[in-house]
């Protein structure tokens, strides 16, 4: 199993990383810095185990992901003050000049992924740079507060909608084999897997067993097709 599909139960309690409803970037920053700390310190303790085992190649591995996290937590530490509005940006990414955040709502860029009405950490980076080049030159810029107004209201990121896709991917999986197969040539039941008409087992359903079990799972879970339901365009 991958380590992106590796999910758990306890993973879903977050309570702890916030004070709010959801997760600030600051916080964020914050427990990265944290988790930075608690592996160096890890590190550090194995050194000396109550048991005699060598563990170098652990503690390097230790201190590696150390470091990676240190920069994570440098980089949210930055975005933090961008998205608070303490860091200048530039109204439209350089050299194209497209407008962004609720500017870009009524743009009609096909390329870079589509209009940038909810930039990325790299799209915010860059125009902090552009942001700083115009501060110097005395020309005007905005805040991230200014140019988000209004905008991400219902937004859901990509990686909140993949999750929540595998999730109705599994609860599918679950109600085809609660679901009587009608074909004709396999008429698989309760908890019985598809038949090919030869009698072999299959582990992909006949279209129409896995149609009425996709309806039963999104009416239950609030989807309409690939999409959940009563999230907002930005």
């Amino acid at each position: 199993m991958s380590d992106e599909l590796y999910e758990t139960p306890a993973e879903a309690d977050t309570s702890d990383l916030r004070a709010g409803k959801r997760i600030t970037v600051t916080e964020a920053a914050v427990e990265l810095a944290a988790i930075d700390l608690r592996l160096r310190q890890l590190a550090r303790a194995l050194e000396t185990p109550e048991t005699p085992v060598e563990l170098d190649s652990l503690i390097e591995s230790l201190r590696g992901h150390a470091g990676s996290h240190r920069g994570q937590a440098e980089r949210m530490a930055r975005l933090a003050r961008i998205v608070d509005g303490g860091i200048p940006l530039a109204k439209h990414f350089p050299h194209r000049g497209e407008g962004w955040g609720a500017a870009a709502r009524d743009s009609d860029r096909e390329d870079f992924g589509g209009p940038a009405i909810i930039p990325t950490e790299n799209q915010l980076d860059l125009l902090a740079r552009e942001g700083a080049r115009l501060v110097k030159k005395g020309e005007e810029t905005t805040t991230f507060p200014e140019a988000m107004k209004g905008v991400g209201l219902g937004w859901e990121s990509k990686a909140a909608s993949a999750r929540r896709r595998r999730e109705r991917d599994a609860e599918v999986d679950k109600q085809v084999l609660r679901t009587k197969c009608e074909t004709p040539t396999c008429q698989a039941g309760d908890g019985e897997p598809c038949r090919t008409k030869h009698g072999r087992i299959s582990e992909q359903p006949h279209t129409g067993r896995l149609r009425e079990a996709e309806a039963t799972v999104d009416a239950r879970l609030g989807y309409l097709g690939d999409n959940p339901v009563a999230v907002l365009d930005a």
